[in-house]
């Protein structure tokens, strides 16, 4: 028997197929659509998706079709997708297609995650994860290369900043339901800020607990972590193992010549021992921010140069025995001490938070994890397809990074802006400092973890026990590291194919090329501009997932319990920095060097807002990029060993002095989306 085609209807194939159009600004299209289906011999005639009084292929929904092929097909390799310019609104965006068999129950995963072009024939390979070299469509991979060249363009905004997008694409945009909830939330925020300030008045604060009223009083302005501790000197110390800017302290074996430091001074506070004791049993650590050496104050703020030292004593505690606030010695530059005067004392540890503050938000955060995570991934969609399997495993690492950091230069950034108003150095030091420090930044060093604690000296933790960033870091680097091992060797089963991989190479180049030469000027990628082997792939993109993931995360999420409590972390202070360590003050001169009442309120909104999670926690991925049962198998085992971790930083925190989840896997985005 046969339908009037002539084709018998034994031969028929008769599938179920699900398109998922993307959620996208203009994803949904009124275009017609076809699709034809292949198996490794033939394939069916075009066939129409199109489901009758129905509003097919709309932005986030999606759409089940019951189609006859006309061809008796064995299994599906690939599909041929295509639609026409008709209608108000033809652009079409498509997630993904999946196609079941209703003979055999045999399913197949086409991920397309690509805008289709009109008239356009764009072929979709089962699971879409192939190499290039074994691609058999590979004019159609250069040609969405080339386009998305175009698109992904690099860019700077001032000399020296790390590589940028150029201009925003529009798949970059945010979401509609991502900026509605943002936008609420901030608005709420704001709300609560207008309200605080209405029922506290206007006036300055005369005490410390003064400003301890602001907090508690709202629901969205709860009591920061660092109000309940900010004067200890165990936590001054703890600040620098667990708070946002975790990765200065060093291991200290000398004493620098330009430290006024004297063993008589410091030998009091070190438990017995002799400070040349101290420092061989790798007891002694430092805290040295040189590197605001010539970083001006915004609005005639002052901005110190402190080197700080540490204890660790005999409990575990990392206690401050000495800060210099400049990096000359000089009479009017004296070390302070813990025996000094306790506000003076006081003051002292608040200049240098005011540049530990400075020196976190513009290198720690914004350079190191914001904007040079964007370059790579910009390079990343520049070289490597869609189809890529490194691509597929990074992309959802790259969800909004882009959008955020043009919102944050744009806003944040802005002449007169938030940073301008809260932060000492303003947004002249943080361009001063971008173009000072970030070009120095090594992927397979400060970029890496196991790397970064070994050069600073703090990967012994008999020596340094209490360092819950290293400790709690470590757990989740190793997780992403296996993840990564074995997506790569699923992909490169020899070092042979990675050397073969066009695309791959081409990444890498552009990776380590400078800006002037075409790249993002990456320093420190494994294999220095060539992958020879698969362990310089897998450590590469373990280094950018960890990146874009745990690294941001500890830089970005404690920002609340930190900076919202003035006294506890500064971002300004008012007056100069005290010259004379003789000196003794009230409790009002200290609170005169605070941030007003104003200030402290504009403080508390920004670190507020940039302390907010907007994306999933890490493994559980907005998108599925990568699909297969040996994929799959392996997500699974990564987010298992996520829950695992948690469990065990859980369990950890129960003993701690100071509670630290910033690096829970539960609460660590995938991305950097805020």
């Amino acid at each position: 028997m046969a339908d009037n085609d002539g084709v018998p209807l034994a031969l028929r194939s008769n599938y179920i197929v699900r398109v998922k159009t993307g959620d996208k600004k203009f994803a949904g299209t009124d275009a017609d659509v076809s699709i034809r289906l292949y198996d490794n011999k033939i394939g069916s005639p075009p066939v129409k998706l199109n489901n009758i009084f129905r509003n097919d292929f709309e932005r986030g929904h999606t759409d089940e079709f019951k189609i006859t092929a006309k061809v008796s097909l064995g299994p599906l390799v690939k599909i041929e997708v295509t639609r026409n310019n008709k209608g108000v609104n033809p652009d079409w965006f498509v997630d993904v297609i999946d196609i079941e068999d209703e003979r055999t129950k045999m399913k197949y995963v086409f991920p397309l995650h690509r805008w289709v072009a009109a008239d356009c024939a764009f072929f979709v390979a089962h699971l879409d994860t192939v190499l290039p070299q074994d691609d058999e469509h590979k004019e159609q991979r250069h040609a969405e290369l080339a386009a998305k060249r175009k698109i992904y363009e690099y860019g700077r905004q001032h000399p020296g900043q790390p590589v940028m997008i150029k201009n925003l694409p529009k798949d970059e945009i945010f979401s509609d339901d991502f900026q509605y909830d943002f936008g609420k939330l901030t608005l709420n925020l704001i709300g609560s800020l207008i309200i605080t300030k209405l029922i506290n008045g206007c006036g300055d604060f005369e005490k410390i607990e003064d400003i301890k009223k602001l907090y508690g009083k709202l629901e969205t302005i709860d009591r920061p972590l660092g109000m309940e501790h900010w004067s200890e000197d165990a936590w001054f110390g703890a600040q620098r193992v667990m708070s946002c800017n975790t990765v200065v302290i060093k291991l200290c074996t000398e004493i620098p010549r330009n430290f006024g430091v004297k063993a008589t001074m410091v030998e009091p506070f070190l438990q017995g021992k002799t400070l040349t004791d101290a420092l061989k049993a790798k007891k002694i650590y430092i805290c040295d921010l040189k590197i605001m050496e010539g970083i001006p104050g915004n609005n005639h703020l002052k901005v110190c140069q402190p080197l700080a030292l540490f204890f660790v004593n005999k409990a575990g505690d990392i206690m401050p025995i000495a800060i210099q606030l400049f990096q000359r010695k000089a009479a009017t530059n004296p070390v302070f001490l813990p025996s000094d005067d306790k506000n003076l004392w006081l003051l002292a540890k608040m200049w240098y938070n005011v540049a530990d503050a400075g020196h976190h938000q513009s290198l720690t955060h914004l350079a190191l994890t914001h904007l040079k995570a964007e370059g790579i991934a910009v390079c990343a969609h520049r070289n490597l397809s869609p189809s890529h399997p490194v691509f597929r495993l990074l992309a959802p690492h790259f969800l909004h990074i882009m959008a955020i950091n043009t919102g944050a230069v744009n806003t944040l950034l802005k002449p007169g802006g938030p940073i301008d108003s809260v932060i000492a150095i303003g947004r002249v030091g943080f361009f001063k400092l971008l173009a000072t420090r970030a070009p120095d930044f090594r992927l397979n060093l400060e970029g890496h973890l196991l790397n970064d604690l070994k050069e600073r000296g703090v990967d012994d933790a008999n020596a340094l026990p209490f360092y819950p960033y290293r400790d709690d870091a470590l757990l989740t680097w190793n997780a992403i590291y296996k993840y990564v091992e074995q997506n790569v060797d699923l992909f490169y089963e020899t070092n042979k194919r990675v050397l073969e991989d066009p695309e791959l190479q081409q990444w890498a180049k552009e990776l380590t090329a400078s800006f002037e030469n075409g790249g993002i000027g990456m320093k420190g990628v494994p294999g220095h501009g060539k992958f020879t082997k698969k362990e310089d792939l897998i450590e590469a993109v373990t280094c950018i997932i960890f990146k874009c993931s745990v690294r941001h995360a500890a830089a970005n999420f404690s920002q609340y319990d930190d900076y919202a409590f003035t006294p506890n972390y500064p971002s300004h202070l008012n007056g100069d920095p005290p010259t004379d360590n003789k000196a003794k003050l009230t409790e009002k001169e200290l609170v005169d060097a605070l941030p007003t009442k104003s200030k402290t309120l504009e403080t508390i909104a920004l670190v507020k807002i940039l302390s907010m999670k907007g994306t999933n926690h890490l493994g559980d991925f907005e998108v599925q990029y990568l699909h297969g049962e040996r994929t799959e198998i392996i997500a699974a085992e990564f987010r298992h060993k996520l829950v695992e971790i948690s469990k065990t930083i859980a369990e950890r925190n129960k003993s701690r002095k100071y509670k630290y989840d910033i690096l829970d896997p539960g609460f660590i985005p995938n991305s950097i989306s805020i």
